[in-house]
C-alpha cells in the first residue's frame, strides 16, 4: 500500500515538510560518501530555510500543550492503561521540554559558522561548490568518512529538539484517526465535513498495483480526491472508467 497524506492548514504543511527532510538527513547521514554528505549539508540547510518561520515553535509547543490536557483527562478512565498513559505523557513532557530550551530559531546557531554560511550561499548555485570555489569544503570532504559523521552530527544536534517533537506531535495527531474503507465510483470521492470538527491531516492508503494516483484537495468542509492515471507521457488524467477503493483515515 501506498501511503499520501495532506495537510488541511499551512503549520501542518510546514511540519511535513521538515518531518520529510529529517527523515532524508538521517538516511545521507548513515552513509559514507563525500557526496551524501554533501546532500545532508544541502539538507540541513533546507530544514534551516523552513524552520524559520517564525511562528513554528510556538505551533508544535501549542500542539504538544494540547495533546498534553487531553491525555490528563484521560487519568482515572478504567478503560485506560495507566502504565501507557504514563510513557505518553512523559514523551510529550520531554519533547516539549527539549523544545522549550531550544534557543531562537532551529538552526540560529549554525548560522552563526561562517564556513558552513560560505557553503549555503552557493549550494543552489549549479556546480557552485567546485573546488576552485571553496577549496575548504573541497579538502574537507576529503577527510576520513568518520571525520565527516561526526560534523554533521553535531551540526544537527542542533536541531534535534525540533525533529524530536515534530516526531511526538505528528504520531500523536496520526493515531487519532480512525481508518476506513471507502468507495470511489468513476474514480471519484467526496466527503462533506462536521463545522465543528477542526481537521489537520487526511491520510490515504491505496493498492499500487491499481496503478492510480490520487489527486487532493480538502477544506474545513469538504474533502475532494479524484483518482489519476498516468498516460505514456506522465500526464495524469481522470480513471472516469474505473471503480476503485482506498482506504481514508482524518486526523483532528
Amino acid at each position: 500500500m501506498i501511503l499520501y497524506e495532506y495537510p488541511f492548514g499551512e503549520s501542518i504543511r510546514t511540519m511535513l515538510r521538515l518531518e520529510h527532510l529529517f527523515d532524508r538527513l538521517g538516511l545521507l547521514m548513515g552513509r559514507e560518501d563525500p557526496v551524501d554528505h554533501h546532500y545532508a549539508l544541502s539538507t540541513i540547510f533546507e530544514v534551516m530555510d523552513v524552520a524559520s518561520r517564525a511562528d513554528l515553535k510556538s505551533d508544535v509547543l501549542r500542539d504538544l500543550d494540547r495533546y498534553k490536557t487531553q491525555f490528563m483527562g484521560y487519568r482515572g478512565n478504567p478503560a485506560i492503561e495507566e502504565a501507557i498513559l504514563d510513557e505518553v505523557l512523559a514523551r510529550i513532557e520531554r519533547a516539549h521540554s527539549g523544545l522549550s530550551q531550544m534557543q531562537g530559531k532551529a538552526g540560529q546557531s549554525l548560522a552563526a559558522n561562517d564556513w558552513l554560511m560560505s557553503i549555503r550561499s552557493r549550494v543552489s548555485i549549479p556546480g557552485g561548490t567546485c573546488e576552485f570555489d571553496l577549496p575548504a569544503y573541497y579538502a574537507w570532504q576529503h577527510e576520513p568518512a568518520a571525520k565527516r559523521q561526526a560534523d554533521i552530527q553535531r551540526w544537527v544536534g542542533t536541531l534535534t529538539p525540533l525533529a524530536d517533537a515534530l516526531k511526538v506531535m505528528l504520531g500523536l495527531l496520526r493515531d487519532a484517526g480512525h481508518p476506513h474503507m471507502v468507495a470511489a465510483p468513476c474514480g471519484q470521492y467526496q466527503q462533506s465535513l462536521k463545522e465543528n470538527r477542526n481537521y489537520q491531516l487526511l491520510r490515504l492508503r491505496i493498492n499500487p498495483a491499481l496503478g492510480l494516483i490520487p489527486e487532493i484537495s480538502a477544506n474545513r468542509l469538504l474533502v475532494s480526491i479524484r483518482l489519476m492515471r498516468p498516460d505514456a507521457d506522465g500526464k495524469l488524467k481522470i480513471a472516469s472508467d474505473t471503480d476503485a477503493g482506498f482506504e481514508l483515515t482524518l486526523c483532528s
